[in-house]
């Protein structure tokens, strides 16, 4: 595993995080198979695990805390996120601090998520949404020193919304987060473009989410994939984003080098942009984390191949079905 100082915190965080949605809004999930995974992505050497409280309603941030106990000896970086109080993902121009982060909220999910995880403090406490509109707005500036200066958060950053990567350069010259979370993948480069060069002169930590562009990017997806009932695959990918995604996806194919996949390549385009932190993909499985890691080997991929997949960018903006 390589490792990467996390920003003007200091920390030094292994390049593969654990991204722990999956084990929520996702079918298919085993709380025994998704312990054994994270157990053998720390024994792998990662040490970032990035949940929510919108993870199976604190579900999923209960087995982060099993995990941090079950390895007394170890340092595991814990971030977490506080879901809008309005349920809203993402979002809307013109919505209102006081109706998504009123403080008290901002406060008390904060106890919540600690109270989940059983620890006494948070290493990262990220919105899961946000209006960059609200940067200058005192009451999180001063509700986020307070869990500071109270030791209960280290450190505090933002989700950015879907194909927003700007809605937050505002909040970033605050100088009060600490480090951000954006969508950024073989398709998604639009972060390159103002976020990354901005985090680069704040020194503001990135994580890079969403690397297999919800499953598009792992090479796996038909024009007849389907997922069973209440799983969020199947209000993402509606018709119109599930045949454009499997096409470009057929498209990026002919470039997959020989004895590689397709969600190798994926993470190798990612981690050959040292303007990221750590990138987190979703790994319910022994075999996901086994694959995923293994892309942190320090072996870069050719110049030449990093270019044709530039050519592969996909700038999109939101829509109904963007949550």
């Amino acid at each position: 595993m390589e490792y990467r100082r996390f920003g003007r915190t200091g920390w030094n965080v292994s390049e593969i995080g654990y991204g722990m949605w999956g084990m929520a809004g996702w079918t298919g999930s085993d709380d025994a198979q998704s312990l054994d995974a994270m157990q053998l992505a720390v024994n792998l050497g990662c040490n970032f695990f990035d949940t929510a409280w919108a993870y199976g309603d604190g579900h999923s941030e209960q087995l982060l805390g099993r995990l941090v106990k079950a390895n007394p000896g170890k340092t595991l970086y814990t971030a977490t996120k506080i879901p809008p109080k309005n349920r809203r993902w993402p979002t809307r121009r013109g919505d209102r601090i006081d109706d998504v982060f009123p403080p008290e909220y901002v406060r008390e999910y904060a106890e919540r998520s600690l109270a989940n995880l059983g620890l006494e403090f948070l290493d990262l406490l990220q919105f899961h949404v946000w209006e960059d509109a609200w940067a200058n707005d005192e009451r999180w500036q001063r509700v986020t020193d307070d869990l500071r200066r109270e030791g209960l958060v280290r450190a505090i950053g933002v989700s950015v919304n879907r194909w927003e990567p700007t809605n937050v350069v505002q909040t970033l010259r605050t100088g009060l987060v600490d480090a951000v979370q954006v969508i950024y993948n073989i398709f998604d480069q639009a972060p390159e473009d103002e976020l990354f060069p901005l985090c680069r002169e704040l020194d503001v930590g990135v994580i890079a989410r969403v690397p297999f562009d919800e499953g598009s990017l792992t090479g796996t997806l038909t024009t007849e994939s389907r997922w069973p009932d209440g799983d969020w695959r199947n209000s993402y990918f509606v018709r119109e984003n599930l045949v454009s995604s499997v096409a470009r996806a057929n498209a990026l194919a002919p470039l997959v080098p020989a004895g590689m996949t397709m969600p190798e390549l994926a993470l190798r385009f990612i981690l050959a942009n040292r303007d990221v932190d750590v990138v987190i993909p979703g790994m319910r499985k022994p075999a996901n984390v086994r694959a995923n890691i293994a892309t942190s080997d320090g072996e870069p991929l050719e110049p030449r191949l990093l270019d044709q997949l530039r050519e592969h960018r996909w700038d999109r903006t939101p829509t109904e079905w963007s949550q």
